[in-house]
């Protein structure tokens, strides 16, 4: 999980250099009107945030294997209008949410990474596939909006 947590660490400190240096019109471009905008992109890992980090703690209590319930991708970016938000207030809340996971993921025991997780029927792993699934998505993201990859 230490190389896990680090490349968290890594992944937060370029995202966080790249956005405020990035100008508000290059991150609100859209190639086309169905496709996130840079900023919709960040939102998008506001909101995997949000659900992951509820998954993360939500696990350590409840029954398991813990069932995975799926959001709403594309709906949660249109209804949090990060395209008309400002890019700082986005930018804070993407790394305030990653700082409290963090924090969780450097909390977790041996035991508590094993915890098995249900990802959809039949299709059980646990707890340390999850974070690192999740932070290896970050990157995925990131990436695009650092324009590494499309």
């Amino acid at each position: 999980m230490k190389e896990t947590i680090h490349k968290l660490n890594q992944l937060l400190k370029s995202g966080r250099d790249y956005l405020s240096k990035t100008s508000e019109s290059e991150l609100a471009t859209k190639a086309s009107p169905e496709k996130w905008s840079k900023k919709e992109i960040l939102g998008h890992l506001i909101d995997s945030g949000i659900n992951n980090l509820q998954r993360f703690t939500e696990i350590q209590f409840e029954n398991k294997p813990y069932k995975i319930r799926k959001y709403n991708q594309n709906e949660l970016v249109k209804v949090n209008d990060y395209q008309n938000s400002d890019i700082k207030e986005i930018l804070e809340f993407w790394c305030s949410i990653n700082s409290r996971i963090k924090k969780v993921m450097e909390l977790q025991t041996n035991d508590s990474l094993n915890y098995k997780i249900e990802l959809e029927k039949n299709n059980i792993s646990d707890l340390r596939f999850l974070m690192t699934d999740y932070v290896n998505h970050l990157e995925h993201h990131l990436n695009q909006i650092m324009d590494k990859n499309s």
